[in-house]
């Protein structure tokens, strides 16, 4: 079981307990309006983690899926991941989900350079990057906080809820992300 842990924050592998407080955040159309599924029922919410702790067991592992806990707390405010796209390239898409309640906190930074550091320092990666909605401000705020470059607009490359939608790629390579640090 894989656990990264920041000043403020324990990120831990999604857990079957965290269905009501995950299904809570992404019930909210809000939350899920750049995102493929439709707002999540409690019984949604639980499918997808049974599917997240098997593909966990997977060999090799290709997934990372982490329930954003601020620290001292056991109720997750978010979730975030990265999942190894091709393993002889060394690459890996990171993404990020996180309560409304608690944005602008900066909780998904501080969880976001954890993962990075993972990427980069615990699997070795060479590229991480993220596949953003372009009318996600938010979201690509915090990929150019984070330091990636912007690479491409991808046009009506992903259907959204039954809507040809738009893609935007950040990125950042290894090189980059140590000579942040």
């Amino acid at each position: 079981m894989v656990e990264l842990r920041t000043a403020r924050l324990l990120l831990r592998e999604l857990a079957p307990g965290d269905a009501p407080a995950l299904h809570a955040i992404e019930c909210l159309a809000d939350v899920v309006r750049y995102m493929t599924h439709e707002p999540q029922s409690l019984a949604d919410a639980e499918e997808y983690i049974a599917r997240v702790t098997a593909m966990h067991a997977a060999s090799p592992r290709e997934l990372y899926e982490f329930a954003v806990i601020p620290a001292g707390e056991s109720t997750l405010i978010g979730r975030c991941g990265l999942r190894i796209t091709d393993a002889a390239a060394e690459q890996a898409m990171i993404w990020y989900v996180l309560s409304p309640s608690h944005q602008g906190r900066g909780y998904m930074s501080e969880a976001a350079i954890a993962l990075m550091d993972f990427a980069f320092g615990g699997l070795g990666m060479h590229r991480v990057y993220a596949d953003i909605d372009p009318r996600n401000e938010r979201s690509k705020k915090l990929a150019e906080r984070l330091g990636m470059r912007f690479e491409a607009h991808m046009r009506e490359n992903v259907v959204i809820k039954g809507e040809r939608c738009d893609t935007c790629i950040f990125a950042m390579l290894k090189r980059e992300w140590l000579a942040r640090r």
